[in-house]
């Protein structure tokens, strides 16, 4: 078993943030994966760039999808989990995450909370 990282840009509250992180939480309980660092930062790794000037276009598809709708405190984030598990495990933690921040599909519609895997 190896230390994995999953990596999620969100545009989101307090409430849909824990709402995307209940999501992960979730997805590991269900499967043979230990979560053993989660971090919520503002800048990326690195280059010292903000999360608000790299995912500025999740705040731009979040007006885009609700219209007339103030963003209130919703900001650009960045979501890292450290997992122990296996690639398998891994890539079934992960889809099963970006099926259920947008379970709706291919089709037209709205996100609870705009994202971007990482």
């Amino acid at each position: 078993m190896y230390v994995r990282t999953l990596d999620f840009g969100l545009y989101a509250d307090d409430q849909g943030l824990a709402w995307a992180r209940g999501l992960v939480h979730r997805a590991v309980a269900s499967r043979s994966a230990r979560i053993v660092g989660e971090t919520v930062s503002h800048t990326l790794d690195g280059d010292g760039s903000t999360t608000a000037d790299v995912y500025d276009f999740l705040a731009e598809q979040w007006a885009w999808e609700h219209p007339g709708e103030g963003a209130g405190e919703r900001e650009a984030v960045k979501v890292r989990v450290r997992l122990v598990c296996s690639l398998r495990t891994w890539r079934a933690v992960r889809e099963a995450v970006i099926r259920a921040l947008c379970p709706e599909g291919a089709a037209p519609h709205a996100c609870r909370v705009p994202w971007i895997a990482g």
